[in-house]
């Protein structure tokens, strides 16, 4: 129950959720409705039941290393896979099935097939909506050392980048120098934003200018 110092939250963040366990739910309840026997049924079962717990956990911000739009897109693809498998392997196992189940199958094939393909364009639209630049999260900005301390922050965006810059300060009193040298970074680094659908650059690196050490982190469009 949510009480004064819970708010309650949001419709929109309840029905995404929802929706969010429908879809990671979608492949187990099919194999459910496949599944022949009970060894292969209960081991593929359990690992559709692990792969949508991941989905929905980073559905839900716990799992920060894997983006969300690139889970969902590995989760369809590999939810299938897992049911054919214990299909197959029921199949060796048992032999032909029977009529019923055949119709069953083929429900299974035309759900699953639906789940892929408006999975395949969200992905798709993901993909031109995020080709843009934009201004990095600040979890994208690297842990100071110990010793260094965030003065200021502040972003913006030029024609094809964005960038977030931190103002970083000694709390001992070093210098320009040394502070450029604790935070080791003596060349700008890149890599791409996400794992599959978002290959925008994201870039990291120090300048100092005047008096200042400014740590940055940038985000440029896929032709900037």
């Amino acid at each position: 129950m949510w009480s004064v110092l819970s708010p309650e939250p949001p419709v929109g963040f309840i029905v995404w959720s929802l929706l969010g366990l429908l879809f990671a739910a979608v492949p187990l309840i099919v194999w459910s409705r496949v599944a022949r026997t009970e060894g292969v049924g209960l081991a593929v079962g359990a690992a559709l039941l692990g792969a949508g717990g991941l989905l929905v956990a980073v559905q839900h911000g716990g799992v920060d290393a894997v983006p969300r739009a690139d889970a969902h897109l590995l989760f369809t693809l590999a939810a299938p896979l897992l049911v054919t498998f214990g299909v197959l392997l029921e199949k060796g196992q048992e032999g032909p099935a029977s009529e019923e189940w055949s119709a069953r199958r083929g429900t299974a094939v035309g759900v699953l097939g639906t789940q892929f393909a408006l999975t395949l364009a969200g992905s798709f639209l993901y993909f031109l909506a995020g080709s843009g630049a934009s201004v990095p999260p600040a979890g994208a900005v690297p842990d100071l050392p110990p010793g260094l301390t965030v003065l200021s922050e502040g972003s913006g965006c030029g024609s094809s980048i964005c960038s977030r810059i931190v103002t970083v300060g000694s709390r001992d009193g070093l210098s320009q120098a040394e502070i450029v040298r604790r935070l080791d970074r003596p060349r700008e680094t890149c890599r791409p934003n996400g794992w599959l659908l978002d290959r925008r650059p994201l870039c990291t690196g120090v300048m100092a200018t005047g008096k200042r050490v400014q740590l940055y982190v940038s985000l440029g469009d896929l032709v900037g």
